[in-house]
């Protein structure tokens, strides 16, 4: 699953470096605005300890972890939803992301320029999220222009489609994101390839100095309107993962954090919350060859779990073999398992649950 998240902020408040740390595909950081022009994409492995414990019981030839891509878009600045500076570009690239990881600074420093003169997080966050509302409800407006005739001939489908997208202009029109309309999926799909920005699921990112890892007056304010919204706050210095990310090994990154009083990177955080926010869950297959991470979407049943190994897996479904971890664990092979009776045998209505170990069957 190509699954991407957007870093999207205002120019100069970390962005880059956020992503250079993140990955070793490096964007140019530099203390003016619009250093990132192209969008970089960077393949970040998901860390996880489950992953570490199959190999150890496994020993297999290789070990393969599951990825999510990071995005770093270039910065956006005020007016940017009629053009100004990157705004075309910079809003094109958000819509093909799944998730937007919103990096706001939340430091002073007389030596790094904002792109407003002055520091302000709550401000900053408000900039850019009316730029992506002016976008949405231009893309809303439209949608009802073309509508409206045809719902006025009497067109039951049209006018639903109607009330839906007026549910969203009213939203829209108060200076709210279209997300906290809250609408079912069953209305959602009234009004299907609306695309909206707005409506992408959203981490905001506290850029802090090295003194404020555990927080200051600026990510307070940016707490209690994340707080508002339902949306996850990580407080991460940029700067300081950039430190961490340089590191070779795990010990040297594991006492880097202890130094700083860290018990997790702020960026092991980020790609976890991502996982979180987008509703994936990870399944495994184990063997002599390889044991491996798998991402999918919870709630997904077995033969669609299948079809993200190969298409032909989901196609000629037959049976799943699912061993659950703590079992692997405690039998140390799959042949204790099964021994057991610990390896269970699942259909097509086997709805696949986080950290579940699968072999499929399956009819070329």
């Amino acid at each position: 699953m190509a699954l991407q998240c957007g870093i999207v902020g205002l120019p100069n408040v970390g962005k880059s470096t956020l992503f250079n740390s993140l990955s070793s595909a490096k964007a140019e950081a530099a203390n003016f605005p619009f250093c990132t022009i192209e969008p970089n994409v960077g393949v970040i492995s998901v860390p996880d300890e489950r992953l570490d414990i199959l190999t150890g019981l496994v020993k297999p030839e290789k070990t393969i972890p599951t990825v999510i891509e990071f995005v770093d878009i270039a910065g956006l600045v005020k007016g940017a939803s009629k053009g100004e500076g990157l705004g075309n570009k910079f809003l094109a690239n958000i819509r093909e992301v799944d998730a937007i990881i919103h990096v706001i600074r939340c430091f002073e420093d007389p030596n790094v320029v904002h792109v407003d003169g002055i520091v302000n997080p709550v401000k900053d966050k408000e900039i850019i999220d009316a730029e992506l509302q002016l976008k949405d409800l231009e893309t809303i407006e439209k949608r009802i222009q073309r509508l409206e005739k045809v719902a006025k001939s009497g067109d039951q489908s049209a006018k639903k489609q109607l009330m839906i997208l007026e549910k969203y202009q009213i939203v829209l029109e108060e200076g709210k994101n279209a997300r906290a309309l809250n609408l079912s999926d069953q209305d959602k799909n009234l009004v299907p390839d609306l695309f909206l920005l707005t409506e992408k699921p959203v981490i905001y990112v506290a850029n802090v100095d090295e003194e404020s890892l555990t927080g200051n007056e600026m990510t307070k304010q940016l707490e209690r309107v994340a707080t508002d919204e339902s949306a996850d706050l990580i407080i991460a210095c940029a700067a300081l993962e950039a430190q961490i990310a340089e590191l070779d090994t795990i010990e040297e990154k594991q006492e880097f954090l202890v130094e700083f009083g860290l018990s997790e990177s702020g960026l092991n955080q980020l790609i976890h919350a991502s996982y979180h926010i987008l509703d994936l869950i990870t399944y495994f297959t184990a063997g002599p060859k390889e044991v491996r991470a798998w991402t999918i979407r919870r709630g997904w049943k077995a033969p669609k779990a299948a079809g993200v190994i190969h298409t032909d897996f989901e196609r000629g479904f037959i049976k799943a073999e699912v061993i659950k971890l703590e079992n692997y664990v405690k039998f140390k092979s799959e042949a204790a398992c099964k021994e057991a009776g610990k390896l269970a045998i699942e259909g097509k209505e086997y709805v696949v649950k986080d950290g579940d170990i699968m072999h499929f069957r399956f009819n070329v």
